[in-house]
């Protein structure tokens, strides 16, 4: 795992770098002193520990430039702010921050942190892994799990919704249900809806991060909220 830790303070650095070897031996660490190093070198890092306030480019700018440079990949990258104000957290979520760590910074808040990023950096590894293999106008095609937002069922056929489009193939919902895993979820009769893509949810509505909207079985939100708990703590990528 390739860990960046970005701060114009070298104890900083240096405490960050101690703290991540404590607990992932084998990581592969590059300090930056500021902005303008870490974004010159070009780059790519699992997880990314960014100081707000630095110079001329500030831990904000990185994360910015990060997320743009990841707009067109498949790719996510974690970010954690580590810094001595707090009036920046809006802000932070803006470039989707994992975490947003203040100093002087505790070490056991430190560990919990950099454990759940590093399973949530697992966690999505994993799952762009995965792929399904489905049949669609006589042709057999491949479909990565990553790639799915959510599947409905449609009178004889499954259609399923993807990042590069709509598929409609032969099949029945509970035999999808049972091949793709805890990270989907069946919120209604309707819909398979993987858990990732999931940026808002309700009472009887489910928002996927293509902007859209999935009915939900109220007698199902109970169960829906102990399920995406439990692949919140195991890992599991959160839009919401």
């Amino acid at each position: 795992m390739r860990i960046a830790v970005c701060d114009d303070d070298r104890a900083i650095r240096d405490e960050i770098s101690r703290l991540v070897k404590k607990q992932m031996p084998e990581a592969d660490i590059a300090a930056y002193q500021s902005g303008e190093e870490m974004i010159s070198a070009g780059e790519d890092f699992d997880i990314s520990f960014l100081d707000i306030e630095m110079g001329k480019v500030s831990g904000m700018d990185i994360a910015r430039h990060i997320r743009e440079k990841e707009a067109s990949l498949t790719q996510r990258s974690i970010l954690i702010f580590v810094t001595g104000y707090r009036e920046y957290m809006e802000e932070a979520f803006d470039v989707n921050a994992f975490h947003y760590l203040i100093k002087p910074i505790d070490p056991e808040k430190f560990a919990e942190v950099f454990d759940r990023a590093r399973k949530e950096m697992s966690a999505f590894d994993e799952q762009n892994k995965k792929q399904i293999m489905v049949k669609t106008s006589g042709i057999q095609q491949k479909i990565w799990l990553r790639d799915i937002y959510y599947i409905e069922s449609g009178n004889k056929k499954v259609i399923i919704h993807t990042t590069g489009g709509i598929l409609e193939v032969y099949g029945k919902m509970e035999e999808f249900e049972s091949s793709l895993g805890n990270s989907f979820y069946r919120c209604h009769r309707c819909y398979l809806v993987n858990m990732e893509k999931i940026s808002a949810y309700s009472m009887g509505n489910i928002q996927v991060t293509n902007g859209d909207n999935l009915l939900f079985a109220r007698k199902k939100y109970s169960d829906f909220i102990k399920n995406y708990m439990r692949y919140v703590k195991n890992g599991g990528i959160v839009n919401v």
